[in-house]
């Protein structure tokens, strides 16, 4: 990463813009685009399932082929009186035969395109939960759900649609051709100009589809994201009476999308008449052209007939061949767009590049003994977040009404927001440190960087003295337990939720992280089969002589010398069946309280026992009786323990061991609460505001 000085980087309130194009994300006004050669991985990944496919369908080639000879021989015969034989028999099992093969292929095929799919898919999602944070800052969520369902169901049609049913028709067609060639060359060549110059017509209009396609589905992914938008905030759209505004927006795009659509379907329908015309023509040419060369009696009838038969196997693949080079551009089109994100670098990808010493050290050997257990050495970050580049939608509906052309492009525009300038400060090993300022001051972005979801620009973030950019990501997260601002819930249950970052934690553990929080109520709640939208209990069955229980349940939980202890206070505390961890908590915690959600985003993390937690605004949603009682369970759990807490009420943090105060993305203080209210003018405007100064200091 490039390194920047804090004196190059603008003050926090500024923010610079620049424009730049790029591919992908930052790709131009087409859209991402992918060749033919790019898709035929994709359909080799399903190589067995291809073979057998080719193989059904070369073998109804050869069955079909040899229909119309054997009805030639069969209208020879009638005519000179000669007796048919197996003939009908013959020509009978062939006809079976074909169309059990052609069933047997089409479920081959369908098969194989789920199959596509599913790899799509697993591709796509393998990289979209491994992209780095700041993929996720740039993006919309609704747009990269689009890739998963919309986009890569596409892929599909290559196969269903006719690409591999086209391939095995061309055997059929060069069959066809050669025997219509045999039977009569003069026929033969009037018909196959009609079909060069169809086809030629089809590959020119079809050329179109690709770029079309990838703009209709661009517009289907921002239809998505707007959808998720609106129902996520669903609440508070309703709350600000902006229903209406937010169906007209949604309307909006679903309109947009409606009409780039169209201009596909507008595109591909002239692929019909072409193909209609083409068949129609040949057919006519022949019948015409044919029987005045039976009555010349340069042929004979089962000569014509044989012909006829052959056009129509040869009709058959053509039209498969138009419908695949359709069903090719859609799928071209929507391919570029998956990768656009299976392109990405994964989050860990370059890391050993990144590395000061060009790789990786394990855990045990890079920290040093006695160093902090965090330390920020003249840190400056800078967010960057930019908006794909691509057409203007609306101004592409509009001129495709009129001119049909497309909408100029413009660059994608990076917003550069400078957060922090050279912090500098060390959170000792076994202590509990604060983060406080105002909003805004980049207290949050520490954390952020403490958990590597961004590495600075320019100083050095160690973990036990070893730069992190040294270190294993999935090493250093093991070793810290974070709790976001915005506590977050999953859809599910109480247990699956706890056994997110301690897959084999015990139903006992979890049930005695979550009574240390004074969630114990949950626990009856679900126990019980109480109304999952009713209120909490929790906090009413709470009272101040069983907090230390629950603190020191933790306490024991999170160190081995104590296990004996964690156990039989679980048992003590723990009567009700552990069903009660099977309580849903609804689409984003929506059955619990605000401050429920919180105290179990904070079980989860006090679940994995680890050396470091990060909390960031951990009591914010509580009352004063549950904050009170989350302090103490804190205060048991923090022994041994390296604890950084954000946090606006300085009541909870006075006690801290060290209170490092920020402001405008610079430390302007540290110290314990004493010594900051003598030497640090924002802290004691902050503590005085919250009634924390002695009226003798104030």
């Amino acid at each position: 990463m490039t390194a920047r000085s804090g004196e190059q980087l603008p003050n926090e309130s500024s923010r610079r813009r620049r424009g730049r194009r790029g591919s992908g994300a930052d790709g131009g006004a087409r859209g991402p685009r992918a060749s033919f050669t790019e898709l035929l991985p994709h359909l080799f990944a399903q190589r067995g399932l291809l073979a057998i496919a080719l193989v059904l369908g070369l073998v109804a080639a050869a069955a079909s082929l040899a229909q119309p000879l054997l009805l030639g021989q069969v209208i020879t015969r009638v005519e000179s009186g000669e007796p048919l034989g197996l003939l009908l028999a013959i020509l009978t099992a062939l006809v079976v035969v074909g169309a059990v093969l052609s069933g047997l292929q089409h479920y081959t095929l369908q098969r194989m395109g789920e199959g596509v799919v599913l790899s799509s898919r697993r591709a796509l999602i393998r990289k979209i939960l491994h992209l780095p944070i700041s993929q996720f800052d740039r993006r919309r969520t609704g747009d990269l759900v689009s890739r998963v369902g919309s986009d890569t169901t596409l892929l599909r049609a290559v196969l269903t649609q006719g690409l591999v049913e086209a391939i095995s028709g061309l055997i059929v067609f060069v069959g066809a051709l050669i025997g219509m060639l045999v039977i009569d060359p003069v026929l033969f060549g009037i018909t196959f100009g009609v079909v060069v110059v169809a086809l030629a017509v089809v590959v020119v209009v079809s050329s179109r589809i690709r770029p079309a396609v990838a703009k209709a589905q661009e517009k289907v992914g921002d239809l998505a994201a707007q959808v998720d938008r609106s129902i996520s905030s669903i609440r508070t759209i309703r709350a600000a009476g902006a229903a209406e505004r937010e169906q007209a927006a949604t309307e909006k795009d679903a309109e947009e999308a409606f009409s780039l659509g169209v201009k596909v379907a507008r595109i591909s329908a002239v692929i019909v008449p072409i193909s209609f015309l083409a068949m129609q023509l040949s057919f006519l040419i022949v019948l015409g052209l044919g029987g005045y060369r039976v009555a010349s009696g340069a042929i004979t009838i089962a000569q014509l007939v044989t012909f006829i038969i052959f056009l129509f196997l040869m009709i058959t693949p053509l039209g498969q061949a138009f419908g695949a080079i359709s069903a090719v551009g859609q799928a071209l089109g929507a391919l570029g767009r998956i990768q656009e994100i299976t392109s990405l670098e994964t989050e860990t990808e370059r890391d050993a590049e990144r590395s000061p010493d060009g790789r990786i050290e394990p855990l045990a050997s890079a920290v040093a003994e006695g160093a902090p257990a965090i330390a920020f050495e003249n840190v400056s970050f800078t967010y960057r977040s930019a908006a794909p580049v691509r057409a203007d939608a609306r101004a592409l509906v509009r001129t495709g009404r009129g001119s049909r052309r497309d909408a100029e492009a413009a660059p994608a525009e990076i917003i550069e927001t400078p957060v922090l300038h050279d912090v500098s400060f060390t959170v000792p090993r076994g202590s509990r440190v604060a983060l406080v300022g105002p909003s805004g001051a980049g207290k949050s972005t520490i954390l952020a960087l403490v958990e590597r979801f961004y590495d600075p620009d320019s100083g050095v973030v160690s973990f036990s003295g070893a730069d992190l950019r040294r270190l294993s990501r999935a090493e250093l997260r093991a070793q810290m337990g974070y709790v976001e601002q915005d506590a977050t819930v999953l859809a599910g249950t109480l247990r699956e939720n706890l056994l997110l970052a301690a897959p084999d934690a015990s139903d006992a553990a979890c049930e005695r992280v979550l009574r240390a929080v004074n969630l114990g109520g949950l626990l009856e709640r679900g126990a019980n089969g109480a109304a999952a939208g009713s209120a909490a209990p929790g906090a009413a069955g709470a009272t101040a002589a069983g907090a230390p229980a629950r603190a020191a349940g933790v306490a024991a939980a999170g160190s081995e010398a104590g296990e004996a202890v964690a156990k039989t206070a679980s048992a003590a505390v723990s009567a009700g069946p552990a069903t009660g961890l099977d309580l849903p908590v609804g689409e984003n915690g929506l059955m619990l309280s605000g401050g429920e959600k919180q105290r179990l985003a904070i079980a989860r993390a006090l679940l994995t026992a680890p050396p470091i937690l990060l909390l960031d605004e951990s009591t914010a949603s509580l009352d004063g009786v549950n904050e009170r009682l989350m302090r103490e369970a804190l205060d048991s759990v923090a022994t041994g323990r390296t604890l950084i807490v954000i946090a606006h009420r300085l009541s909870t943090v006075v006690d801290s061991d060290k209170i490092v105060v920020l402001d405008g993305g610079r430390v302007v203080g540290e110290g314990t609460h004493e010594e900051l209210i003598t030497s640090t003018p924002l802290y004691r405007e902050l503590a005085q505001h919250q009634l924390l100064v002695p009226e003798d200091q104030a």
